[in-house]
């Protein structure tokens, strides 16, 4: 065992059996390379990561490459769903050294920590196009101690570059509101029409662009936009890309078209895609779409959640070792005979394309499944009424999905990490309120409790980044929470009081955001460090010494988006100008420089909607039919800038309302005399009671499409 036995992350505990002299990120680790005066080997990766797995196989399980590595370097492993923090920064390192990122990342650094060489995956030996990782080693050891003075000159290059490439320092200007065509503009030009999404293969799910094109849609109804989300949202959902017998997406497709995935799943994805599915369904009634919300929060309960404590896990990975590709996921035509009647067989292998010849490389007999016919072709085909091949297609899915279960099953990684959990909870929150479900809202609710019980110090107003750790062997560490954990739990705060009206959720959320502010905004400059600047220099090694204002969606919502996001509905709530002032500020800091980011930047496009308009707050007051009648109304439309809240006649008697609402709604006089109604609140002005369904719905929809 090396020293990886005392980490607490999964992917590093996978480590702990492994020749190398590994180290955790951290002090220790930077003082024995100063002291041995030996370069550092930096290996990013996650214990989702196919090629990372790979890469242990090939390389740090030989026993010759490791005598290298310890002879020559100190080895450092980080896990970059523990240490995003560090992970951004070598990851800007190692794309402008090679052009490239991604994971595994391996990455070459001064004994400080400083980059001077790097890149992803290596084999073994030169393959694939690749150096070899022997001869990157003896190469990079030679270098450091022949060429010193250059590897030093590099370094140097490399931290000025991380240091240059979020900071966007002097880029700041003037709040322009056609800041968000343009990224609309951005999203129609790279639309692929034929498949949905956006740009060629790999194709990646853009989920606050679609969010950013759902609610323009809502806003103008152009067909163009319409195209958009139902051909990328029905092409996703019928591609190999979901996971047709579990539900759920899987991280990213290697074609254009969404059938053949890398198979990992992610929980980030999952909630940002739930979002989209549930929005497009309010924007548009599709019932595909309702119903593929429905399913991902299916696959989520099974799989991704701890039903008993609350708190979503991290990811599924794809594979079980480093032979497999996805073959968990896939089927051969035999496999698919084994379990099924001929019947069920001859439906379900013309509805999902289940032949002799497959579309795994590794295995030319392995099918992904996606849907390949409609269901009125295949009755057709099969001179079946349709309802019998329905049936048929069901019964197969089940015994197919309960054959699969017997299989060896990917990991499931059940750390619970603060930024996602409250980006689930969100999602959930949102689904529950529009579909009408009580066991998602209160999942969430349950969960979200478990993030202000256990991850919100309130005495000291800090929030950690891990509530929980996968291997309950592990021991539990406290990771600061980062700009991510503050802004995503702040907002799922405010969903969970939009849907209880419970104005301690309110408190917290306010309190959360408080804490942001002292911590990571940045007073001088504007916007938003992605690091605590409460932090103590002396513990920041390497290339955490720079400082990174993040902007860019990729692969999560950025950080300062969304923390302008969270300051915009605290201003709305409050009426309170310093949560304007701090999002203006963040808004005009990358307002000279957004631009460039086209649909990489929607995040900032939903933020600057939500400074630009004026919030549509729509609060329903009644315990009764008509009530629930005129909240259902309220929720059957989508835009980023309206909040549904519903309250009970007591709760509004308790005063359960935020200073911008509890000025006006109790002295309402229809209020006092106990009648359920709707009103409609924006800019700090409420509109005359409504009791109508239709009215309302309609009321709303002029709300939005005022211009």
């Amino acid at each position: 065992m090396n020293s990886l036995e005392q980490a607490s992350s999964a992917y590093l505990r996978s480590a702990m059996h492994q020749p190398i002299r590994w180290h955790e990120w951290g002090e220790a680790a930077f003082a024995v390379a100063k002291k041995e005066d030996k370069a550092i080997l930096l290996d990013i990766g996650a214990v989702w990561c196919h090629w990372c797995h790979v890469m242990d196989r090939e390389s740090y399980d030989n026993e010759t490459i490791a005598a290298l590595i310890n002879e020559h370097f100190i080895a450092i492993k980080v896990d970059r769903d523990e240490r995003p923090d560090v992970d951004a920064r070598y990851q800007a390192a190692v794309q402008a050294i090679s052009g490239q990122g991604g994971w595994p990342l391996t990455a070459f650094l001064t004994p400080d920590g400083r980059p001077f060489f790097g890149g992803t995956y290596f084999p073994p030996d030169d393959h694939y196009g690749r150096p070899g990782f022997r001869r990157v080693l003896q190469s990079i050891a030679n270098a450091y101690k022949e060429k010193h003075s250059e590897v030093m000159e590099s370094a140097d290059s490399v931290m000025g570059a991380i240091e240059h490439q979020e900071a966007y320092a002097g880029r700041s200007g003037s709040i322009d509101p056609g800041t968000i065509a343009h990224i609309i503009e951005s999203a129609r030009k790279m639309f692929d029409r034929h498949n949905g999404g956006f740009g060629d293969k790999p194709k990646f799910p853009h989920s606050p662009a679609l969010d950013l094109v759902i609610d323009e849609f809502t806003r103008t109804q152009h067909e163009d936009l319409a195209t958009i989300i139902d051909t990328t949202l029905e092409k996703m959902a019928t591609g190999g890309v979901y996971d047709q017998l579990a539900g759920g997406f899987h991280r990213y497709s290697v074609d254009e078209k969404w059938i053949v995935p890398h198979f990992e799943k992610m929980s980030y994805d999952n909630s940002e895609l739930l979002k989209n599915y549930v929005h497009a369904w309010q924007a548009t009634g599709s019932p595909l779409f309702s119903a593929i919300a429905q399913d991902i929060i299916r696959w989520v309960d099974e799989w991704l959640s701890d039903q008993e404590h609350g708190g979503f896990y991290a990811s599924q990975d794809a594979d079980i070792n480093m032979d497999d590709d996805g073959d968990y996921f896939t089927w051969t035509l035999q496999e698919a005979r084994a379990v099924l009647t001929a019947d069920e067989l001859a439906v379900t292998s013309a509805y999902y394309d289940i032949g002799e010849v497959g579309e795994m490389h590794h295995n030319p007999h392995k099918n992904v499944l996606f849907v390949k016919e409609t269901m009125d072709v295949i009755a057709r085909q099969n001179r079946r009424p349709e309802d019998e091949v329905l049936s048929l297609l069901s019964s197969a899915r089940k015994k197919m999905y309960a054959a699969r279960l017997q299989r060896p099953t990917p990991y499931i990684d059940k750390t619970v990490y603060v930024n996602w959990n409250a980006m689930m909870v969100s999602a959930y929150l949102d689904a529950a309120s529009a579909l009408d479900l009580a066991a998602p809202r209160k999942f969430a609710l349950k969960s979200l409790d478990r993030i202000l019980s256990t991850a919100w110090d309130a005495k000291h107003n800090r929030l950690n980044h891990v509530i929980a750790y996968s291997d309950p062997a592990a021991q539990h560490r406290l990771v600061a929470g980062m700009l991510d954990d503050y802004a995503f739990t702040t907002i799922a705060c405010l969903d969970a009081y939009c849907a209880t009206a419970d104005l301690t959720y309110f408190k917290f959320a306010r309190a959360i955001g408080d804490a942001m502010i002292t911590r990571f905004h940045d007073s001088t400059s504007g916007g938003f460090f992605d690091m605590d600047s409460q932090s103590d220099p002396a513990g920041l090694f390497g290339a955490l010494t720079a400082r990174r204002k993040p902007l860019q969606d990729s692969p999560t919502p950025a950080g300062n988006s969304a923390a302008a996001i969270a300051m915009m509905r605290l201003f709305h709530f409050t009426n309170d100008s310093k949560y304007k002032d701090i999002a203006e500020d963040t808004l005009e800091t990358f307002a000279g420089i957004v631009n460039h980011f086209g649909i990489f930047a929607a995040t900032f496009g939903i933020a600057l909607r939500l400074f630009v308009e004026p919030a549509i707050q729509v609060v329903i007051v009644g315990d009764d039919a008509s009530a629930e009648e005129l909240h259902t109304a309220a929720l059957s439309s989508f835009a980023v800038n309206k909040e549904v809240i519903h309250l009970r006649l007591d709760q509004v008697v308790a005063q359960n309302l935020p200073a911008a609402l509890a000025e006006t709604i109790p002295q309402l006089p229809v209020i006092k005399d106990g009648r359920s109604v709707a009103v409609i609140c924006s800019g700090f002005t409420c509109q005359p009671p409504i009791n109508a369904a239709s009215q309302l719905a309609n009321a709303i929809k002029q709300a939005i499409t005022a211009r």
